[in-house]
This record gives C-alpha cells, structure tokens and sequence, in this order.
C-alpha cells in the first residue's frame, strides 16, 4: 500500500508506529531511507558468515519482518529459531502474516526490547530501531544485547546517523530530502513527516555507536554500509 499518510495537512502528532503506517510501512521505508533494500541484503550476507548452528537469530524492533526474512532465506546453518521481537501491536500482527508465508523457524513478540533477556545468540540485529530508543537507555540496551551474544556472534545496527561537520550534515541532508523527492514525496509530505517525527527519532554519529559498541566490550566494529545519511554496523564479540 502506497505511503500517503502525511498529504494532506491535519494537525500533527509525535510520530507512532499505529496500523495506518503497519500498513503502509514497506512503501514507507523504502522511499524515505536511501540504501534500505542494501541493509537488508547485507543482513542476508552477514548470516552466511556470522550464523551458527544451534543458535537464536534476534530481529529487535522487527516491523513487518524483512530482516527476519532475510535471516531466514539466507541462512545456511541448522536448528536456528528467529525471534522477532516488537512493540507495536499493530507491527507484529502486520510481521506475523509476512512471515508466516515465508518462514517455519520463527517466534513473533510483542515486548519492549529493552527488557527481554538475549539468549544463546549468534546474531542480532537492531535495524533502524535504535535511533527510537531513548539515548541514556542505549548504552544499556547494547550491553544487554553483548551479554547475551555467544563467542563470535554479531550485532548488526543499521541507523540513521548525523555529521558533526555542519558543511557535511547540510550536504547530506539536502541529498537525502532529493532522495525523498525523487521517489514521489511531495514538499507538504516531506515537512509534516519531518514535524512528526524530529523528537522521536534521535540520530547519533559514527562516533557514539563505535563507543559504544567498544563500552559493552566488543572486540571489533566497523561501518561496513553508508548511504548519504544511513549507516550499518557490525560489531563482533
């Protein structure tokens, strides 16, 4: 279903993830987030490398499900569970139907991602989900996520990031705005959204995540993906 929720001009509310943008969602990101469809084929790739047999993948803040299927139909391991975990309930229902068509392998929870425990986990991934948590409860989150990693495992976090050099940061948001252009947004979309959404998605720079990749004890990280404003990490234990 085609993203139309911000064209005509209503009175705004803080951004939420409801079922009017469960079902718009997909249109939603891939016209918005420059690079997407690459986060998740690179996801795919990192399971061939990274997964291990006997092992849980975790999909935090999984939305309608495309990293757990990408998880899923890239994975060359056995007895691995996916567990998709959001907490929007209009999102897990949406993530349910997708992936009940396409994967056997997998549990859907509705829970708040900073209070469920990571167990016996060779992969997690946070896409585009960090930058909605609060940032004095990331640190925690990525600790937790580290705790519950097995030797070897991954986290993989896809954001969007800002820039400290202003030059930069308008360069790169300029581009994105033309990306939102270019794919059909219009100028009243591109402001309400905007509006909407500035004191609910909170961005960090490189420099924040690989400190705090490094805190939670990590051995090694790096940002193996950029498009303009949208960055991927991997960070390994």
């Amino acid at each position: 279903m085609r993203d139309q929720i911000f064209s005509q001009e209503n009175d705004l509310v803080d951004f939420t993830f409801d079922a009017q943008v469960a079902d718009v969602f997909d249109d939603m990101v891939r016209r918005s987030v420059p690079g997407y469809q690459s986060m998740i084929e690179m996801i795919g790739l990192c399971v061939k490398s990274y997964g291990q047999d006997n092992a849980n993948y975790y999909d935090l803040g999984a939305s309608t499900g495309a990293t757990s299927i990408a998880l899923s139909v890239n994975n060359p391991h056995n007895n691995n569970r996916i567990i998709a975990i959001d907490n929007s309930p209009s999102m897990v229902k949406k993530c349910q139907h997708n992936l009940a068509k396409k994967i056997d392998n997998a549990n859907v929870i509705c829970a708040d991602i900073n209070t469920i425990e990571i167990t016996n986990a060779a992969i997690v991934v946070l896409n585009l989900t960090l930058q909605f948590i609060a940032p004095k409860a990331r640190q925690a989150l990525i600790n937790s996520i580290y705790q519950g990693l097995n030797q070897g495992g991954i986290l993989i976090v896809s954001e969007k990031i800002h820039f400290n050099n202003a030059h930069k940061q308008q360069l790169m948001t300029d581009l994105h705005l033309d990306f939102k252009r270019a794919n059909g947004y219009s100028e009243l979309e591109i402001a309400a959204k905007r509006q909407s959404i500035e004191n609910i998605l909170i961005t960090d720079d490189k420099k924040n995540h690989f400190e705090r990749f490094k805190k939670a004890g990590f051995n090694a990280s790096s940002c193996h993906f950029q498009c303009l404003n949208f960055a991927s990490f991997l960070a390994v234990k």
